[in-house]
């Protein structure tokens, strides 16, 4: 195990050089020419997938932004913003390049696509459904090589470097993938002799790199499956219940509805509603908020940095609290469809 698990640490360390030396010293990639396109609206979501599979078409049909669609492959060769208003918020999408195998090693144009794709808050993998579960695997393989984690948590571990006292690895569950002779190896191909690693899941090898490496970015993902008209009800039945699976056909405009909703669900942003005093709450511009960051401290610095200088408390009205309006402080959690008023010093 210790082996295998030094080969592993060895191979990461190799994929981070030869990428920090394809782009010049920055690891991660640049935007490139077409691809530093601007954060906007209430988050990002990526278009990515291999050529000719509908992304344009479906960019076009979800924002009526014109991206070009043709017959044959690589038509896209920048990325293409496009604006989703969908429950009062404004999704950025982004039509990327097709990707071709290899691409985190600098195939085509994938290192610039991979990179745009790691500022998303969530990913469309966009596929052919003649060739999905071919084209699923790929992707996912030219992702993974470039730290982007799908559909996963970041693993529930920490590694503190210390001065002395060599490697100290504790658990609070019992570890089946590692052991303490497997982590020191992994530790000491990274050149860490004193540490304390601290395990609150079953981690594997991979997991431990990934955190000592401390570039990977866990991103959500749906797994759009075009074209369903090419295929048998059977087929589309199958698909219809795998996890993290759409069917759509972008050019027939089937299930588009349900594309949208699972990209909110997906997204999990809230939508906080203003009241201000002695009026009616204001329900056609709501404040669109992550789910990871809804306190009342974060709703009042969307609205300006320095409002919380000038908080006394909130009154609220919605599902996170008891009564109809309830008094709150700045670490109150706000729920979505909350209305909320702000009372100054």
């Amino acid at each position: 195990m210790a082996h295998l698990g030094l080969l592993k640490a060895k191979l990461a360390k190799l994929k981070r050089e030869l990428l920090i030396n394809a782009t010049g010293g920055k690891g991660g990639g640049g935007g490139g020419e077409g691809f530093d396109v601007s954060k906007s609206g209430d988050a990002r979501v990526g278009l990515i997938g291999f050529p000719s599979v509908g992304k344009s078409t479906l960019l076009t049909k979800l924002t009526e932004t014109k991206s070009e669609v043709a017959a044959y492959e690589f038509t896209t060769l920048t990325c293409i913003p496009g604006v989703i208003q969908y429950k009062g918020s404004r999704i950025q999408l982004l039509d990327l390049p097709g990707i071709i195998e290899g691409a985190k090693d600098g195939k085509g144009r994938g290192r610039q696509v991979i990179s745009t794709a790691r500022t998303c808050n969530l990913l469309l993998v966009v596929m052919d459904s003649t060739k999905t579960l071919v084209c699923k695997r790929l992707i996912e393989k030219e992702l993974e090589g470039f730290g982007i984690r799908l559909n996963q948590r970041p693993p529930n571990l920490t590694v503190r470097k210390k001065e002395r006292g060599g490697i100290a690895l504790t658990s609070t569950v019992e570890l089946t993938h590692l052991d303490k002779e497997t982590v020191e190896s992994v530790l000491h191909e990274y050149r860490i002799s004193n540490a304390e690693v601290n395990m609150h899941c079953d981690a594997t090898v991979d997991q431990l790199i990934d955190v000592i490496e401390g570039s990977r970015v866990y991103i959500p993902a749906l797994y759009v499956v075009n074209k369903i008209d090419a295929i048998s009800m059977e087929e589309l039945d199958i698909i219809d219940r795998l996890p993290h699976y759409v069917p759509i056909s972008a050019h027939l405009d089937w299930n588009l509805d349900e594309l949208l909703e699972k990209i909110w669900e997906y997204l999990a942003l809230i939508r906080i509603y203003t009241k201000p005093k002695g009026q009616m709450p204001d329900y056609s511009e709501p404040v669109v908020m992550p789910h990871t960051a809804c306190r009342v401290e974060d709703f009042c610095n969307r609205i300006h940095k320095d409002f919380m200088k000038q908080f006394k408390y909130a009154l609220v009205w919605g599902t996170s609290v008891k009564f109809n309006p309830q008094k709150v402080g700045k670490d109150h959690v706000l729920h979505d469809e909350d209305v909320i008023q702000i009372v100054k010093k």
